[in-house]
């Protein structure tokens, strides 16, 4: 992922101290520094300090920003005192950015407020919100009222903002491959292509058969071929799978991986039965299990708000995310749960995986038909859980989203496989259906839910519902 710029806006108001501002120059400079962010702001010779507080101050800062608006990932308002609210709101009126904003105000010292290092940040920060709310801005808060750069609570309040303007960025041009038709049998994975091209996400579709008949008509020695069959093998172990499967897999990929270029594809959801075993022999898994490890989530079942919530995962914290079923009960345990699928999971989620055949299906497709689901188990460690359903009925976007563990809890089956603690599961089980959400829902091994809660019901405007236990 590319590397993430912001804009600052410095406030200021003309009777608290100016050195205040450049004081907040240096912190600020050091926490770019240290997060790995470029910024866009003021030169401090260009205005008091650089900051701004007049009309003409917002009309100069604009002005830069709307040069490097490519660029914006998001603005940071940092407020070293009182600061003028309208020379903040004014700045962003006039560039025409349409980016995630985090107020950040510094603290006073508590102990002794003299002239010369009297801030009231505090209460500057409540007159900039309003003027945000009133101007129509969405706007992020830090977790407490004031923090100093510094301070251990603002870098993680920085480090969830980075996060936020990832998802929200991400997803407003987002271009969805769903290959295939989805399997008649899901109904489950329905959805509105209308409602989320209202969001900025658009899906690009593409019969299977199209791919499938590329991929026959290519020969075993194409270059191509040879160098993807070299990476699935280099990718998972595939000891005792035979090798026509492999170069079928190899072939499918090429095909397809030559339309998602063409069609700058961001993520993918599959048909991956049945059609794909009855007239290719392979089972898709690894090939997604693939593209999700590099960033490029690949759903089944053609579940496109699926891929949706595993593209927002991978944005929120920069490593591969996947799709699971809420699948089974783990004993009496009400907080436990099972994560299952036939097997398409990224192999960093765990640490040992092989290549086999999908068992569920091979019952009926035939094992010969089935090999490339990915065995494995996902260690213990964080767990964060998040979905989208477009629900075409109200004309709207829902969406959920959690926070649990992995656990090392004994499971003895097949498959891509984990068990989970979630606290009040099954709180958040009669939430999921008696709101009608599908059996999918994505995860990743981290802690995510307070970046995608932010992303989902601020930024993007839908209705969300964060699971606490």
């Amino acid at each position: 992922m590319k590397k993430m710029t912001l804009a600052v806006i410095y406030g200021n108001r003309d009777f608290f101290p100016d050195a205040l501002v450049l004081e907040a120059r240096k912190d600020i400079n050091e926490l770019f520094k240290e997060f790995d962010v470029e910024m866009v702001m003021l030169p401090a010779g260009a205005t008091k300090n650089g900051s701004v507080e007049t009309w003409a101050h917002s009309k100069e800062c604009a002005e830069l920003f709307k040069k490097h608006r490519e660029e914006i990932d998001g603005v940071l308002v940092c407020m070293p005192n009182f600061s003028d609210e309208k020379g903040v709101v004014d700045t962003l009126k006039l560039s025409g950015l349409n980016v995630p904003i985090l107020v950040q105000a510094y603290p006073d010292d508590p102990v002794t407020l003299p002239i010369e290092r009297r801030r009231d940040s505090f209460c500057g920060k409540i007159s900039v919100c309003n003027n945000l709310r009133q101007y129509g801005f969405k706007y992020t808060l830090t977790s407490e009222h004031t923090s100093h750069p510094k301070s251990a609570s603002f870098k993680k309040d920085f480090a969830n903002f980075l996060g936020t303007c990832r998802v929200v960025n991400g997803l407003r041009k987002m271009r969805v491959g769903a290959v295939g038709a989805r399997p008649l049998a899901f109904n489950t994975v329905r959805f509105s292509e209308k409602l989320l091209e209202k969001h900025g996400i658009s899906v690009k579709t593409i019969d299977l058969s199209e791919l499938i008949g590329q991929a026959g008509r290519m020969a075993d020695d194409k270059k191509e071929v040879k160098a993807k069959l070299d990476e699935i093998k280099n990718y998972i172990p595939t000891s005792g799978i035979p090798s026509e499967p492999l170069v079928r897999m190899a072939k499918f990929a090429v095909a397809l991986e030559a339309w998602m270029d063409f069609q700058d594809i961001t993520a993918t959801a599959l048909q991956c039965w049945d059609s794909i075993q009855m007239n290719l022999g392979i089972n898709p898994c690894t090939l997604m299990s693939m593209m999700s490890d590099k960033l490029m989530p690949s759903a089944c079942e053609v579940d496109v708000t699926g891929a949706v919530s595993m593209y927002a995962l991978t944005l929120a914290v920069q490593r591969p995310a996947a799709l699971m079923d809420w699948n089974n009960n783990y004993a009496d345990e009400s907080d436990k749960c099972v994560f299952f699928h036939c097997g398409n999971w990224p192999k960093s989620l765990f640490k040992d995986f092989s290549m086999r055949n999908a068992e569920i299906l091979a019952t009926t497709l035939g094992e010969e038909n089935t090999y490339g689901a990915i065995n494995g188990r996902v260690p213990a460690g964080p767990m964060s859980f998040a979905r989208v359903t477009t629900d075409d009925v109200n004309g709207i976007i829902r969406t959920y989203t959690g926070d649990g563990v992995f656990t090392d809890d004994k499971l003895d089956t097949f498959g891509s496989r984990a068990v989970v603690e979630v606290p009040g599961l099954q709180d958040l089980m009669k939430h999921i259906c008696r709101n009608g959400f599908e059996h999918h829902a994505a995860f990743t091994n981290a802690h995510a839910a307070e970046v995608i809660n932010e992303a989902f019901s601020n930024y993007m405007g839908w209705e969300t519902y964060y699971h606490k236990g």
